[in-house]
């Protein structure tokens, strides 16, 4: 298992360099002056100057990726420019909005797919089983930010029932919280349930064909003990896998979410900043979003391998 997790955590340094270079270029390759933007077009030649020095962008990109990146490896993911709040501060501020949906939707893309999935592997071809195909295709292929547009259309436009966008800390009302975050996370949560509902339904018709279940059923246990006690746990196998891998999607989707729905969290602060042109909290919050990616993967394969001693290296 320590060899597992060392190989692991060093194939991530060259990962996170490769993913730190590619986000620096392409910052720094949009279209503007942070000065100009900054400052206004009317600002003085020398003006433009000293704040261009003072953030050290009158240098190569090369030193200031250079600058940059030793910077980030002690922590310091440099200032905002408009706030001149440190973007690490930032990020942290912002988090728990983030980890609280992904969270919500995680919860009720399972408690949607289980049950879909268990059932209409019991029950293969049956009108459920048409009925969860057809939720899996519609739901995997749909995008994201159309699928909230119509929850907010029918139930917060057309029904009242919910608030179409906005955000209520779970400390200052929990029940406000909970209504706030329930359209973000059917949204969130919709394509990761159809695709684990699948995954779930091909995991369980292949355990049912195995013969220690074949012997279960022959002893004459009830259906009940048979999906529960023998298919299921070693169904989920590969729902665990599936959804760990999608864990690092789930983080890249929260930014379209947290737009859509006014959410102030860790990706709508990426997206103001971009309009903005902030290019110290657009790095940071890209360099976050990969590290939470790879740190999800590096997970996965360590619960993988207690899950399967097959894969296990001693």
């Amino acid at each position: 298992m320590l060899k597992l997790l060392g190989r692991r955590l060093l194939a991530t340094v060259p990962l996170l360099f490769l993913v730190s270079l590619v986000v620096f270029a392409l910052v720094h390759a949009l279209p503007g002056d942070p000065a100009v933007l900054f400052l206004g077009e009317e600002a003085d030649p020398e003006t433009l100057a000293r704040f261009r020095t003072r953030l050290g962008f009158d240098r190569p990109l090369v030193v200031q990726y250079g600058e940059w990146l030793g910077r980030a490896l002690r922590g310091d993911l440099g200032r905002s420019l408009r706030t001149n709040q440190p973007v690490t501060e930032a990020i942290l501020q912002r988090l728990p909005v983030t980890l609280e949906l992904m969270a919500a939707a995680l919860a009720v893309s399972l408690a949607i797919a289980l049950p879909m999935g268990v059932v209409s592997a019991v029950r293969r071809n049956s009108g459920f089983d048409l009925a969860s195909t057809l939720f899996a295709l519609v739901g995997f292929a749909m995008p994201t930010f159309w699928l909230g547009i119509i929850l907010i259309y029918v139930f917060a436009l057309l029904l009242r029932w919910l608030p179409a966008s906005g955000w209520v800390p779970l400390t200052a009302s929990p029940g406000d919280n909970l209504l706030a975050l329930i359209l973000p996370a059917f949204t969130l949560g919709t394509a990761l349930a159809a695709l684990v509902a699948r995954q779930l339904r091909s995991g369980m018709l292949e355990v049912l064909r195995q013969d220690y279940v074949r012997t279960a059923q022959a002893k004459g246990l009830g259906q009940g003990q048979v999906v529960g006690k023998h298919a299921l746990k070693n169904a989920l196998i590969s729902v665990v896998t599936v959804v760990g891998l999608q864990l690092g999607g789930l983080l890249g989707n929260t930014i379209i979410t947290e737009t859509l729905f006014a959410l102030p969290g860790v990706g709508r602060l990426m997206i103001d900043s971009i309009f903005s042109r902030d290019f110290f909290v657009v790095q940071g919050v890209i360099l976050f979003l990969a590290g939470g990616y790879v740190l999800s993967n590096l997970l996965v394969d360590i619960l993988y391998s207690y899950l399967d001693p097959r894969i296990r290296v001693h």
